[in-house]
């Protein structure tokens, strides 16, 4: 794929990019490794004046990165000022958490005693460079939440972004550096997927952490695993979200549109299967359909419009792949089910509800990466579950329902790294983040996220005689 800007809402090319040689990209590994060698021991107030610094500059540049951000992948403008906001936010959280989440941790004598210990400490070491694989549904916020942390305990970044958001990469790039990092510390490689591998492979890449597909996930995991490098990956999901008799069916069905469309339908988080008990099924799609067909689509430049384009011409033919298998198989569109008819340029697609969803339609195991919703009716609480958890993912999932016994045995038995009642799912700095089953491994965000790339070393002191 062509670095370069392709503005979705109306197929035109406004920009590209050369990628980097071999020759520019051992520059930036030089680099990399030069600054792990000095920032690695800089203190934490240091490194947190650095991030409040580029929180304030990303807070001044709101307005002007959200219209890149809409320009190169199509997200509303106001989701776009929302990114950059949530990402500033993430910055200042790091900045204040860092120390205290990295803190030595000092078990109690008595319990190591019979090591032969007189004391022992457990420290968070960074790792050294890590090399960050990026997708393009959230471009600033999917690389904020994993280069806060990351700077915030020592190491350095590169990061390897998706090829159709150039300038967004390159305004990641260039922030860090206005907030006063150390030349080295985080840098942009404008290069393809081509030139992952033997980045990964370098000596000075020390780990590596990727969102995106099960392909690139599979790619990036098998070459780090022959290189024995620490991975984490965010694989994408397919999210349930389930609706039992005792939910506020009208807050239940505002939050599923909105947590359907979000980001124009794509995000890995969304939810996309919708399992809803016999018993509120025909009342809840009701309220459901009627706010999909609502939704504004059309220039995401404006502020009014709800629903923006796909990011590419592929995506918007993947995803009518999919509705049109499954119509075919028998499913029914209660709404949408095809380009707008009046966007007769860019990637469009219609908000659209499938009901009828049987094993033998590709959507039951496909994730459908756009504004299209799956009905699912289920007669009790174990078919919910078991509905819910037929998917390879496990990313997160949604339950709507106020009886306390149904939320202790969903909690349980829902195969996904979080479990969110009576609300939408959503990341948020202080909580971890991150999947089960093929949606990935490992976490961000939190403390758990920090930690991630540390080196946890035990520290044991014997007798001194």
């Amino acid at each position: 794929m062509a670095i370069a800007t392709v503005n979705p809402a109306t197929g035109e090319t406004l920009k590209t990019f050369d990628a980097l040689n071999a020759g520019e990209i051992e520059d930036h590994l030089i680099r990399a490794e030069q600054a792990f060698q000095q920032y690695r021991d800089t203190s934490f107030a240091h490194r947190a004046d650095l991030l409040l610094k580029a929180a304030d500059l990303l807070d001044a540049d709101q307005d002007t990165i959200a219209r890149t951000m809409t320009t190169e992948m199509g997200k509303t403008l106001v989701a776009a000022r929302a990114e950059a906001a949530k990402c500033a936010k993430t910055m200042r959280w790091y900045a204040t958490h860092a120390e205290e989440l990295l803190a030595d941790e000092q078990p109690d004598p008595a319990d190591v005693q019979d090591s032969g210990a007189v004391r022992a400490v457990v420290r968070y070491r960074p790792l050294g460079t890590v090399l960050a694989v990026m997708p393009w549904n959230f471009p600033l916020w999917q690389v904020v939440r994993f280069a806060a942390p990351a700077l915030m305990a020592g190491n350095t970044g590169l990061l390897k972004h998706a090829s159709n958001v150039p300038q967004t990469a390159l305004y990641l790039d260039e922030l860090f550096r206005r907030a006063g990092f150390p030349e080295g510390c985080f840098q942009t490689l404008l290069v393809g997927s081509g030139a992952v591998e033997d980045i990964l492979r370098d000596p000075r890449v020390a780990a590596a952490t990727l969102t995106g597909s099960e392909v690139a996930g599979r790619s990036v995991a098998s070459i780090a695993g022959d290189e024995v490098k620490k991975t984490v990956l965010e694989l994408g999901g397919s999210d349930p979200f389930l609706v039992l008799p005792s939910a506020d069916l009208d807050k239940a069905a505002r939050t599923a549109v909105t947590a359907r469309v979000q980001n124009n339908g794509q995000s890995c988080i969304a939810a996309k299967r919708f399992i809803v008990h016999t018993d509120v099924y025909d009342a809840f799609a009701e309220r459901f359909v009627a706010g999909m067909a609502a939704l504004t689509v059309g220039d995401p430049m404006e502020e009014d419009t709800d629903v923006g384009p796909l990011s590419s011409e592929q995506g918007r033919s993947d995803l009518e792949e999919l509705v049109d298998d499954a119509v075919h198989r028998g499913a029914r569109a209660l709404c949408g089910g095809r380009r707008p008819p009046d966007h007769h340029s860019g990637w469009f697609y219609e908000p659209t509800v499938l009901d009828g969803i049987t094993a033998e339609m590709r959507i039951h195991h496909e994730e459908a990466f756009g504004p299209v919703a799956t009905l699912y009716r289920v007669e009790d609480l174990d078919e919910a579950v078991t509905v819910a958890n037929d998917t390879t993912f496990g990313l997160s999932s949604n339950a709507w329902t106020r009886d306390a016994d149904e939320q202790t045995r969903l909690a349980r038995d829902l195969q996904a790294g979080g479990v969110f009642f009576n609300g939408m799912t959503a990341s948020h700095p202080g909580l971890p983040f991150g999947g089960a089953k093929r949606s990935g491994y490992g976490r961000e965000l939190s403390g758990h996220g920090i930690r991630e790339f540390c080196n946890m070393t035990t520290v044991w002191y014997g007798p001194e005689e």
